[in-house]
């Protein structure tokens, strides 16, 4: 009685799973099944059943790993592609656009690549959501490029048609739960602030190459010792490497590449080692080619340095921009007027910098903590606002935001004269699924009492995610905020507390090891 008990429980037990029929009928049901709990089941099926059914997946964790080998294969078509696509340019701004997309792609293979392939076993959800939410963003600042410089994107619209950006988004939908779950840490560590000057005080003491513009160095130029550290990574794989950048005006525009990566630059201090440019939107370059100095090498650390944009108001004109994973920056300054800091991608940390501008200077779609940091709001264009954030969040399962903690939200010294005629925000949505927290900070009377500006019309005002905790200051006050759906003013620690740096960017794991002070929990 016992064995015919037992196996009528078995009859059950496997009549309840799916049943994998060796039928390209059958396997194309099953996964039409996994593809209607994406966001996009549409090229889910497309790309995963036609023009015949791989192997079905048994449980999620296959179905997502079909999913990602499928995304990482049609974006390296994708990229191949594209290359062969330059010779449609016909103008300069067709083919500066064309080559931001090749970059871009580039890039985007190379993210999902190390997320189907982690480069160590130690890798996590959360790391694995900010390489997808990276891919999307790149895709998304392609297509931009095109707009920024007034052509049309039709050279590039036979790989719009591959869909990457929704099997993008349907791998972050199901790589989700597990990201959001993911602990940063075991130990509950609440500031590390002892030994961050020492530290860099004795990188800057020993560095691998030493730049000077008056010969007392190794280069005269910081590009030449970018090429030098490039050579020297290819020959050594592991360990830092340390750039020593003098008192001086260095007039460069310069990238550390992708292979460049745990670089370390450090400068005399804030106004005394400045990196200057004049590129912008308005005089031929696409916001993305517009900084003067761009980061896209894992681990990147730079200390005492000014990174400057003198183009002037009017037009985007990037001094900085990190597409660094793990990229942090103290006490640097980062000046310009609109767009002046790009937060492009993946995780970055900001600690007693001071960032000046006028619209939309602080904008991008990183996971990224701005903490001590002092933001300054210059003076606009007649007749213009300025707003300090434009966060670029477009997919509700990216793990992006700007999050502004501890700092001060102040008038630069040119908008002083003219702080009652110009009307100053805290952000606007710029895309659909815009998040940025405010802090602990304390925000000056130059906020105008609504605190947000809407971006156009209604767009995104119930999808965003803007919230204010615990800010002082006259420009604090939220009794005459925006009343948006998607706007919070939050009275409880509990509620913002994943968006510390412990949680937000796991930045227990890796700002440790810069030797940068930091506060973890709030």
């Amino acid at each position: 009685m016992h064995l015919i008990t037992s196996f009528l429980l078995f009859l059950a037990l496997i009549s309840s799973l799916p049943v994998l029929s060796l039928s390209s009928s059958s396997n194309s049901k099953h996964m039409d099944w996994w593809c209607n709990k994406t966001p996009h089941p549409e090229a889910c099926r497309y790309h995963l059943t036609h023009p015949k059914s791989p192997h079905q997946p048994m449980g999620k964790h296959q179905f997502y790993k079909l999913h990602l080998q499928v995304t990482y294969d049609l974006i390296g078509r994708a990229q191949s592609h594209l290359a062969q696509l330059g010779r449609r340019c016909s103008t300069a701004p067709e083919r500066k656009a064309w080559l931001d997309c090749r970059k871009l792609y580039g890039d985007t293979y190379f993210q999902l690549n190390r997320t189907l392939h982690p480069p160590k076993p130690n890798c996590t959800a959360l790391d694995y959501q900010t390489w997808l939410s990276a891919s999307l963003t790149n895709l998304e600042a392609c297509r931009r490029g095109f707009n920024d410089l007034g052509v049309s994107p039709e050279i590039i619209h036979p790989v719009m048609h591959y869909n990457v950006s929704d099997l993008i988004s349907n791998c972050l939908a199901i790589n989700h739960p597990n990201a959001t779950t993911n602990s940063s840490a075991a130990v509950d560590v609440r500031s590390f602030t002892s030994v961050g000057n020492r530290k860099l005080l004795q990188l800057s003491a020993q560095p691998n190459f030493v730049v000077a513009k008056h010969g007392s160095g190794n280069f005269r130029t910081i590009q030449a010792a970018l090429d030098a550290a490039l050579v020297l990574r290819s020959r050594r794989k592991r360990g830092r490497i340390v750039i020593r950048v003098k008192a001086g005006v260095y007039d460069e525009h310069l990238e550390v590449v992708n292979s460049l990566t745990d670089l370390t630059m450090v400068g005399d201090g804030k106004g005394k080692t400045i990196i200057t440019g004049r590129r912008s939107v308005a005089t031929g370059s696409t916001t993305f080619s517009s900084p003067t100095f761009s980061v896209f090498g894992d681990g990147f650390i730079a200390s005492g340095i000014t990174f400057r944009n003198t183009y002037g108001p009017g037009s985007q004109a990037v001094a900085l921009l990190s597409g660094s994973d793990r990229s942090t920056f103290y006490r640097c300054s980062i000046e310009g007027y609109q767009d002046t800091l790009c937060v492009f991608t993946q995780r970055q940390f900001y600690r007693e910098c001071d960032i000046y501008g006028t619209i939309d200077f602080i904008f991008g779609n990183a996971a990224v903590v701005l903490q001590n940091c002092n933001i300054f709001a210059r003076r606009p264009r007649r007749g213009e606002v300025n707003v300090i954030t434009a966060q670029g969040r477009t997919d509700p399962n990216q793990n992006t935001g700007i999050v502004i903690q501890s700092s001060a939200i102040l008038p630069a010294a040119d908008l002083l004269p003219v702080r009652r005629r110009v009307r100053s925000y805290l952000g606007r949505p710029w895309k659909q699924y815009s998040r940025t927290v405010y802090l602990l900070s304390y925000i000056d009377k130059i906020i105008d009492p609504a605190g947000w500006l809407p971006f156009r019309g209604n767009f995104a005002l119930n999808t965003l995610y803007y919230a204010e905790f615990g800010n002082t200051g006259p420009g604090s006050r939220t009794s005459r905020r925006v009343r948006w759906p998607g706007y919070h003013v939050i009275k409880r620690t509990s509620l913002v507390r994943q968006f510390s740096v412990g949680r937000f960017i796991a930045g227990r794991k890796w700002i440790r090891s810069t030797d940068v002070p930091f506060d973890a929990v709030l």
